[in-house]
């Protein structure tokens, strides 16, 4: 039975690049997948965009293509990205940039876009999920509006046999899907074969989160080579079923927990997991070792898909302003919680009022707040005063109260740190699929 390789070489935008050479060196892989977009990072490329055209990419393309490509192009392994982010077009010309200066020759690049659906989004005037309100009733200050594409632009790109496919905003799990129906021949309305499909996607768009990384609690889950985790490889065959791997030697483990514990991630039903491509069924997956680092996976299946898409809509909402400080020694604590009443009644006193604020001693309260342990007392605390505000002047303000608390606070408070940032919120909305359409855009050297 036919199989291919797929490899995932990156999980997140900022995730390492070393187990991606790894994969391409020594995976046998056929295709390499980076998945760099998370809800947020396209609204950010958006910001790019707007302050330089020819930005608004992942900020690690460069560096990831200059790492792999040699290895792809020797190895005959294509990749498939979403590091395109709000500027897919530009992507491809810093990759074919990238060839060059490394003498690589006839390499072709094939972009996808068309989910950008900030005209439509105001056009259609589509009701905002958290909001509950039409856009033009939001008083939101939207800033991208991207649809979640399923994997038809990656299959035609693929068919113009680019060695590197960059898209904007698709599904994660389309990334990895869009091979096998490539390789497999598989029809878009085949909805057990792209349920399975999914699956394996989705055991693979987090990267080392299903070889050991998010999976290891020292004496109850130990996981060795951490810091030189392998990336996972799903073998997979004609009928959809896959084995998931990694490069023997490399760090981490692949074991029928990390696969459970990765299936679960992130999944609100898992008889109904909707993406563009089909409404898949995880409710029946089985998991079985193979031998060290092979797992077996079998089982999902899926629906016809939904027809709408999920726009994943970005917009300003304020600054938030913080200020932390460190307190160390007997009495630790005591001295963080004066320090953080000492900044409550200067915004008092101030006249300061954000529309959100907390004040938190790290190590104490700052996750688990009134439910933290009253038997166990720490050496040392990091209090920390963030809030919601306007504007970045207002913003400011909240730093500089927690700074001088130096010379106007408790005893021995070091370590200040203070910053403010922009907030880019997120909502989401609903759009027909026909208003729609991927686009492909074929560079070459």
């Amino acid at each position: 039975m036919k199989t291919i390789r797929i490899g995932s070489g990156a999980g997140y935008a900022g995730d390492r690049i070393e187990p991606a050479v790894e994969l391409a060196e020594q995976g046998g892989i056929d295709y390499l997948v980076f998945e760099c977009l998370a809800e947020r990072t396209i609204a950010i490329g958006q910001k790019q965009k707007q302050t330089n055209p020819n930005k608004g990419y992942n900020e690690l393309l460069e560096a990831r293509m200059r790492a792999v490509l040699p290895a792809c192009k020797k190895n005959g392994i294509k990749i498939l990205s979403n590091m395109g982010a709000a500027n897919p077009l530009a992507a491809g010309k810093v990759v074919l940039s990238v060839a060059n200066e490394l003498g690589l020759e006839k390499i072709k690049v094939a972009i996808v876009t068309g989910d950008d659906a900030f005209d439509l989004l105001i056009k259609l005037d589509l009701t905002l999920d958290e909001a509950g309100v039409p856009v033009s009733e939001s008083g939101k200050q939207i800033l991208s509006a991207n649809a979640y594409m399923g994997v038809e632009g990656l299959i035609t790109a693929l068919g113009t046999d680019a060695d590197v496919v960059i898209a904007g905003r698709v599904a994660d799990p389309s990334l990895f899907l869009a091979p096998m129906i490539h390789s497999f021949g598989w029809k878009l309305d085949d909805w057990e074969r792209l349920g399975k499909g999914t699956c394996i996607g989705h055991l693979l768009e987090c990267a080392g989160q299903i070889t050991g990384g998010y999976y290891a609690d020292p004496g109850f889950k130990d996981v060795e080579g951490l810091d030189r985790l392998g990336f996972p490889i799903a073998e997979v065959n004609e009928d959809g079923d896959a084995v998931i791997t990694k490069v023997a030697g490399s760090g981490g483990l692949v074991c029928v927990d990390t696969c459970k514990e990765q299936l679960l991630y992130e999944i609100h039903r898992p008889d109904h997991y909707i993406t563009p491509d089909v409404v898949a069924d995880f409710s029946q997956v089985r998991f079985e070792n193979d031998g060290k680092d092979r797992v077996k996976v079998s089982g999902a299946s899926g629906k016809a898909r939904t027809q709408t898409l999920k726009v994943s809509v970005g917009y300003a909402d304020g600054f938030i302003g913080e200020g932390e400080i460190s307190y160390a020694g007997g009495n630790a604590v005591a001295r963080g919680e004066l320090a953080l009443d000492i900044v409550r009644g200067r915004f008092d006193v101030c006249k300061f009022s954000p529309a959100e604020v907390r004040y938190d001693l790290i190590g104490v309260n700052a996750l688990h707040g009134a439910t933290r342990s009253q038997d166990y007392t720490p050496y040392e605390v990091r209090a920390r005063v963030a809030a919601r505000c306007g504007t970045r002047e207002e913003a400011v303000k909240v730093g500089n109260e927690v700074e001088t608390l130096y010379t106007n606070g408790p005893a021995g408070g070091g370590g200040v740190m203070k910053s403010v940032k922009e907030i880019l919120a997120m909502d989401s909305t609903l759009i027909p699929r026909e208003q729609l359409t991927a686009f492909v855009t074929v560079m070459e050297e």
